[in-house]
Protein backbone atom coordinates (compact mmCIF):
# COMPACT_ATOMS: atom_id res chain seq x y z
CA UNK A 1 0.00 0.00 0.00
CA UNK A 2 1.62 3.05 -0.98
CA UNK A 3 1.37 6.29 1.17
CA UNK A 4 -0.86 9.54 0.13
CA UNK A 5 0.65 11.51 -2.58
CA UNK A 6 2.28 15.16 -2.02
CA UNK A 7 0.44 18.01 -3.08
CA UNK A 8 3.62 19.38 -4.95
CA UNK A 9 7.01 18.69 -5.35
CA UNK A 10 9.63 21.33 -6.67
CA UNK A 11 13.10 20.52 -7.82
CA UNK A 12 15.99 22.54 -8.59
CA UNK A 13 18.37 21.54 -11.56
CA UNK A 14 21.22 22.86 -13.31
CA UNK A 15 22.82 24.34 -16.62
CA UNK A 16 25.82 22.63 -17.73
CA UNK A 17 28.85 23.88 -19.89
CA UNK A 18 31.42 21.77 -21.87
CA UNK A 19 34.63 21.88 -20.59
CA UNK A 20 35.87 19.55 -23.54
CA UNK A 21 33.42 18.49 -26.57
CA UNK A 22 34.98 16.97 -28.93
CA UNK A 23 33.26 15.57 -31.65
CA UNK A 24 33.45 12.09 -33.65
CA UNK A 25 32.42 11.19 -37.11
CA UNK A 26 28.45 10.88 -38.22
CA UNK A 27 27.02 7.21 -37.10
CA UNK A 28 24.83 5.46 -38.89
CA UNK A 29 22.23 6.33 -36.83
CA UNK A 30 22.61 10.22 -37.24
CA UNK A 31 24.17 10.91 -34.28
CA UNK A 32 28.14 11.75 -33.48
CA UNK A 33 30.23 9.88 -31.13
CA UNK A 34 31.16 12.19 -28.27
CA UNK A 35 33.92 12.66 -24.93
CA UNK A 36 31.86 15.38 -23.88
CA UNK A 37 32.99 16.69 -20.69
CA UNK A 38 30.15 18.05 -18.35
CA UNK A 39 30.43 20.73 -15.78
CA UNK A 40 27.68 21.79 -13.80
CA UNK A 41 27.25 25.72 -12.78
CA UNK A 42 25.22 27.97 -10.76
CA UNK A 43 22.33 28.89 -12.85
CA UNK A 44 18.95 26.94 -12.19
CA UNK A 45 15.48 26.73 -13.75
CA UNK A 46 13.00 25.33 -10.90
CA UNK A 47 10.26 22.54 -12.23
CA UNK A 48 7.07 22.13 -9.85
CA UNK A 49 5.03 19.09 -10.49
CA UNK A 50 1.34 19.02 -9.08
CA UNK A 51 -1.33 15.73 -9.27
CA UNK A 52 -3.35 16.42 -11.70
CA UNK A 53 -5.70 14.55 -14.06
CA UNK A 54 -3.81 15.58 -17.26
CA UNK A 55 -0.80 16.41 -18.70
CA UNK A 56 0.11 20.40 -18.79
CA UNK A 57 2.86 22.95 -18.65
CA UNK A 58 3.45 26.13 -18.14
CA UNK A 59 6.88 28.16 -18.37
CA UNK A 60 7.50 31.42 -16.90
CA UNK A 61 10.42 33.77 -16.31
CA UNK A 62 13.21 34.51 -18.76
CA UNK A 63 12.57 33.92 -22.33
CA UNK A 64 9.77 31.69 -21.25
CA UNK A 65 7.78 32.55 -24.73
CA UNK A 66 10.32 30.87 -26.49
CA UNK A 67 9.97 27.57 -24.67
CA UNK A 68 6.88 25.39 -26.18
CA UNK A 69 3.95 24.34 -23.83
CA UNK A 70 3.13 21.41 -25.24
CA UNK A 71 3.68 17.76 -26.15
CA UNK A 72 7.06 18.90 -27.76
CA UNK A 73 8.40 20.17 -24.40
CA UNK A 74 10.84 18.03 -23.02
CA UNK A 75 9.67 17.93 -19.56
CA UNK A 76 6.30 16.91 -20.25
CA UNK A 77 7.67 14.07 -22.72
CA UNK A 78 10.02 13.19 -19.18
CA UNK A 79 6.89 12.79 -16.76
CA UNK A 80 5.22 11.24 -19.63
CA UNK A 81 7.67 8.68 -19.86
CA UNK A 82 7.82 8.02 -16.01
CA UNK A 83 4.50 7.06 -16.28
CA UNK A 84 4.80 4.59 -18.70
CA UNK A 85 7.60 2.86 -16.91
CA UNK A 86 5.59 2.70 -13.65
CA UNK A 87 2.66 1.42 -15.87
CA UNK A 88 0.56 3.87 -13.50
CA UNK A 89 -2.73 6.44 -14.78
CA UNK A 90 -0.15 8.80 -13.62
CA UNK A 91 -0.06 12.61 -14.80
CA UNK A 92 1.03 16.12 -13.67
CA UNK A 93 0.18 20.15 -13.93
CA UNK A 94 4.15 21.45 -14.72
CA UNK A 95 5.46 24.77 -13.93
CA UNK A 96 8.85 25.25 -15.38
CA UNK A 97 10.62 28.89 -13.63
CA UNK A 98 13.30 29.94 -16.20
CA UNK A 99 16.48 31.30 -15.47
CA UNK A 100 18.74 29.01 -17.83
CA UNK A 101 19.44 30.58 -21.66
CA UNK A 102 16.73 29.05 -24.07
CA UNK A 103 18.15 27.07 -26.93
CA UNK A 104 21.73 29.08 -25.89
CA UNK A 105 24.08 26.30 -25.44
CA UNK A 106 23.40 25.01 -21.31
CA UNK A 107 20.58 22.42 -21.61
CA UNK A 108 18.13 24.30 -20.51
CA UNK A 109 15.43 21.52 -22.13
CA UNK A 110 17.02 19.08 -20.70
CA UNK A 111 17.37 20.21 -17.37
CA UNK A 112 13.93 20.89 -17.44
CA UNK A 113 13.65 17.20 -18.33
CA UNK A 114 15.56 15.86 -15.60
CA UNK A 115 13.71 18.30 -12.99
CA UNK A 116 10.62 16.65 -14.53
CA UNK A 117 12.12 13.17 -13.38
CA UNK A 118 12.87 13.86 -10.17
CA UNK A 119 9.64 15.89 -9.23
CA UNK A 120 7.37 13.32 -10.45
CA UNK A 121 9.13 10.61 -8.97
CA UNK A 122 9.15 12.17 -5.54
CA UNK A 123 5.31 13.51 -6.20
CA UNK A 124 3.71 10.05 -7.13
CA UNK A 125 6.25 8.15 -4.38
CA UNK A 126 7.29 5.87 -7.14
CA UNK A 127 10.59 5.35 -5.45
CA UNK A 128 12.36 4.66 -8.85
CA UNK A 129 16.33 4.47 -8.02
CA UNK A 130 19.12 6.87 -9.52
CA UNK A 131 19.77 4.28 -12.47
CA UNK A 132 16.15 4.12 -13.67
CA UNK A 133 15.81 7.71 -14.10
CA UNK A 134 19.00 7.75 -15.71
CA UNK A 135 18.13 5.05 -18.08
CA UNK A 136 15.25 7.37 -18.69
CA UNK A 137 16.77 10.48 -19.01
CA UNK A 138 19.04 9.13 -21.81
CA UNK A 139 15.62 8.24 -23.95
CA UNK A 140 14.52 11.59 -23.67
CA UNK A 141 17.88 13.02 -24.67
CA UNK A 142 21.49 12.74 -25.14
CA UNK A 143 22.23 15.69 -22.10
CA UNK A 144 19.23 15.03 -19.85
CA UNK A 145 21.33 12.09 -17.96
CA UNK A 146 23.72 14.75 -16.81
CA UNK A 147 21.49 17.73 -15.37
CA UNK A 148 19.94 14.52 -13.59
CA UNK A 149 24.17 13.86 -12.27
CA UNK A 150 25.76 17.04 -12.05
CA UNK A 151 29.21 17.58 -10.49
CA UNK A 152 31.83 17.02 -13.60
CA UNK A 153 31.67 14.10 -15.57
CA UNK A 154 32.89 12.62 -18.93
CA UNK A 155 29.97 11.63 -21.37
CA UNK A 156 30.49 8.93 -23.97
CA UNK A 157 28.27 7.47 -26.60
CA UNK A 158 26.07 9.98 -27.30
CA UNK A 159 27.23 11.58 -24.13
CA UNK A 160 24.47 10.20 -22.02
CA UNK A 161 27.03 7.41 -20.83
CA UNK A 162 28.62 9.35 -17.84
CA UNK A 163 31.87 8.85 -15.29
CA UNK A 164 32.16 11.24 -12.28
CA UNK A 165 35.30 13.49 -12.84
CA UNK A 166 37.25 14.39 -9.78
CA UNK A 167 37.09 17.98 -9.51
CA UNK A 168 39.56 19.49 -6.69
CA UNK A 169 38.05 23.36 -6.31
CA UNK A 170 35.52 25.73 -7.46
CA UNK A 171 35.59 27.08 -10.80
CA UNK A 172 34.38 30.65 -11.18
CA UNK A 173 32.58 31.84 -14.61
CA UNK A 174 31.10 34.33 -16.54
CA UNK A 175 28.44 33.52 -19.23
CA UNK A 176 27.91 36.37 -21.91
CA UNK A 177 23.99 35.36 -23.19
CA UNK A 178 23.79 36.21 -26.67
CA UNK A 179 20.15 37.78 -28.44
CA UNK A 180 18.06 34.52 -29.68
CA UNK A 181 19.68 30.86 -29.95
CA UNK A 182 21.08 28.34 -32.07
CA UNK A 183 20.12 25.13 -33.04
CA UNK A 184 21.87 22.53 -32.06
CA UNK A 185 21.19 20.12 -35.35
CA UNK A 186 22.29 23.29 -37.13
CA UNK A 187 25.33 23.61 -35.58
CA UNK A 188 26.66 19.61 -36.05
CA UNK A 189 25.43 20.16 -39.19
CA UNK A 190 27.84 22.84 -40.27
CA UNK A 191 29.84 21.20 -37.98
CA UNK A 192 29.93 18.20 -40.43
CA UNK A 193 30.12 19.97 -44.10
CA UNK A 194 32.65 22.47 -42.84
CA UNK A 195 35.06 19.03 -42.07
CA UNK A 196 34.15 17.47 -45.50
CA UNK A 197 34.71 20.75 -47.33
CA UNK A 198 38.21 20.23 -45.92
CA UNK A 199 38.43 16.42 -47.09
CA UNK A 200 38.55 15.83 -42.90
CA UNK A 201 38.03 12.70 -41.60
CA UNK A 202 37.62 12.87 -37.92
CA UNK A 203 39.02 9.96 -35.30
CA UNK A 204 36.78 8.54 -32.74
CA UNK A 205 37.03 11.26 -29.78
CA UNK A 206 39.22 11.35 -26.80
CA UNK A 207 39.35 12.90 -23.64
CA UNK A 208 42.09 15.12 -22.70
CA UNK A 209 44.49 13.73 -20.06
CA UNK A 210 45.58 17.95 -19.59
CA UNK A 211 42.19 18.56 -19.07
CA UNK A 212 41.19 15.87 -16.74
CA UNK A 213 44.65 17.35 -14.37
CA UNK A 214 43.25 20.55 -14.47
CA UNK A 215 40.16 19.34 -13.07
CA UNK A 216 41.81 17.05 -10.23
CA UNK A 217 44.32 19.73 -9.29
CA UNK A 218 41.72 23.12 -9.19
CA UNK A 219 44.01 24.32 -11.57
CA UNK A 220 41.96 27.23 -13.15
CA UNK A 221 44.82 28.41 -15.42
CA UNK A 222 45.92 25.15 -16.72
CA UNK A 223 42.01 24.24 -17.14
CA UNK A 224 41.38 27.53 -18.92
CA UNK A 225 44.10 26.72 -21.33
CA UNK A 226 42.66 23.23 -22.20
CA UNK A 227 38.72 24.32 -22.74
CA UNK A 228 37.84 23.30 -26.33
CA UNK A 229 34.81 22.16 -28.08
CA UNK A 230 34.62 21.02 -31.85
CA UNK A 231 31.17 22.79 -32.34
CA UNK A 232 32.70 26.32 -31.83
CA UNK A 233 33.51 26.55 -35.50
CA UNK A 234 30.68 25.81 -37.18
CA UNK A 235 28.43 27.94 -34.00
CA UNK A 236 30.65 31.09 -34.99
CA UNK A 237 29.84 30.38 -38.49
CA UNK A 238 26.35 30.43 -37.83
CA UNK A 239 26.79 33.69 -35.60
CA UNK A 240 29.46 35.63 -36.72
CA UNK A 241 29.13 38.01 -33.68
CA UNK A 242 30.29 35.13 -31.28
CA UNK A 243 33.95 35.74 -32.74
CA UNK A 244 33.87 39.02 -30.88
CA UNK A 245 32.39 38.12 -28.09
CA UNK A 246 34.76 35.74 -27.18
CA UNK A 247 37.48 38.12 -27.88
CA UNK A 248 35.99 40.60 -25.46
CA UNK A 249 36.24 38.65 -22.90
CA UNK A 250 40.14 37.03 -23.17
CA UNK A 251 41.05 41.09 -23.91
CA UNK A 252 39.67 41.20 -20.32
CA UNK A 253 41.67 38.74 -18.57
CA UNK A 254 39.38 35.38 -18.94
CA UNK A 255 41.77 32.55 -18.47
CA UNK A 256 39.80 30.53 -20.84
CA UNK A 257 37.02 31.68 -23.38
CA UNK A 258 34.80 28.79 -25.48
CA UNK A 259 31.51 28.64 -26.69
CA UNK A 260 29.14 26.73 -24.45
CA UNK A 261 27.69 23.39 -26.46
CA UNK A 262 26.43 24.40 -29.58
CA UNK A 263 25.89 27.87 -28.31
CA UNK A 264 25.48 30.84 -28.64
CA UNK A 265 26.31 31.38 -24.90
CA UNK A 266 30.06 32.35 -24.55
CA UNK A 267 31.50 30.51 -21.27
CA UNK A 268 34.64 32.52 -20.25
CA UNK A 269 36.57 31.07 -17.22
CA UNK A 270 37.72 33.42 -14.73
CA UNK A 271 40.39 33.35 -11.62
CA UNK A 272 37.61 33.92 -8.57
CA UNK A 273 34.50 35.62 -7.82
CA UNK A 274 35.75 39.29 -7.83
CA UNK A 275 37.20 38.45 -11.10
CA UNK A 276 33.82 37.26 -12.14
CA UNK A 277 32.03 40.17 -11.12
CA UNK A 278 34.20 42.33 -13.17
CA UNK A 279 34.20 40.74 -16.27
CA UNK A 280 30.30 40.24 -16.17
CA UNK A 281 30.13 44.14 -16.06
CA UNK A 282 32.62 44.77 -18.44
CA UNK A 283 30.89 42.69 -21.08
CA UNK A 284 27.52 44.30 -20.01
CA UNK A 285 29.08 47.43 -20.60
CA UNK A 286 30.79 46.63 -23.96
CA UNK A 287 27.85 45.51 -26.13
CA UNK A 288 29.27 41.82 -27.13
CA UNK A 289 25.79 40.54 -25.34
CA UNK A 290 22.57 40.82 -24.52
CA UNK A 291 23.91 40.29 -20.58
CA UNK A 292 26.31 38.63 -18.33
CA UNK A 293 25.99 36.59 -15.93
CA UNK A 294 28.19 35.19 -13.09
CA UNK A 295 28.20 31.22 -11.89
CA UNK A 296 30.40 28.23 -10.38
CA UNK A 297 30.61 25.04 -10.45
CA UNK A 298 30.79 22.15 -9.99
CA UNK A 299 27.15 21.52 -8.41
CA UNK A 300 24.62 19.18 -7.73
CA UNK A 301 22.13 17.62 -10.26
CA UNK A 302 18.53 18.00 -9.86
CA UNK A 303 17.33 18.73 -6.02
CA UNK A 304 14.13 18.53 -4.37
CA UNK A 305 12.11 20.82 -1.75
CA UNK A 306 12.90 24.48 -0.11
CA UNK A 307 15.75 22.64 1.55
CA UNK A 308 17.46 21.30 -1.49
CA UNK A 309 17.64 17.78 -0.50
CA UNK A 310 18.75 15.65 -3.07
CA UNK A 311 15.60 12.92 -4.60
CA UNK A 312 16.39 9.75 -6.49
CA UNK A 313 20.13 10.77 -6.61
CA UNK A 314 23.63 10.94 -4.52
Amino acid sequence: MTSAPMDSVTVRVPAKVNLQLAVGPLRDDGYHDLVNVFHAVSIYDYVTAVAADSFSVRVVGEEADLVPDGPDNLAIRAARALAARADRPLAARLTIRKSIPVAGGMAGGSADAAGALVACNDLWKLGLPREELLDIAAEIGSDVPFALFGGTAVGTGRGERLTAVPTGGRFHWVFALAEGGLSTPAVYGRCDRLREARGERPAPPKESPALMAALREGDADALGAELVNDLQEAAVALRPSLAATLDAGRERGALGAIVSGSGPTCAFLVAGESKADDLARALTGSAVCRAAVTAYGPVRGALAGAGGHPVGIT
